[in-house]
């Protein structure tokens, strides 16, 4: 997803965002376990995702103390 998706989406589809992204990971990282998994690049993808939601949930939470 986009960080531009994710900007847009509220904290409540944020979270919920992040809880998908992380559970796509944990399945990625279980199928490449089990050698199920046929295209790495999911991980990585998976691993960027959940970097860019908790960005974005780290700059609102700055927005909302700062103002």
């Amino acid at each position: 997803m986009e960080i531009d998706k994710i900007r847009a989406l509220s904290d409540a589809e944020l979270d919920q965002a992040l809880r998908d992204a992380k559970r796509d990971l944990w399945q990625a990282r279980f199928e490449l376990a089990t050698r199920q998994l046929k295209d790495f690049s999911v991980v990585e993808r998976s691993r960027r995702e959940i970097a860019r939601i908790l960005t974005v949930r780290y700059e609102r939470e700055l927005a909302r103390k700062s103002a």
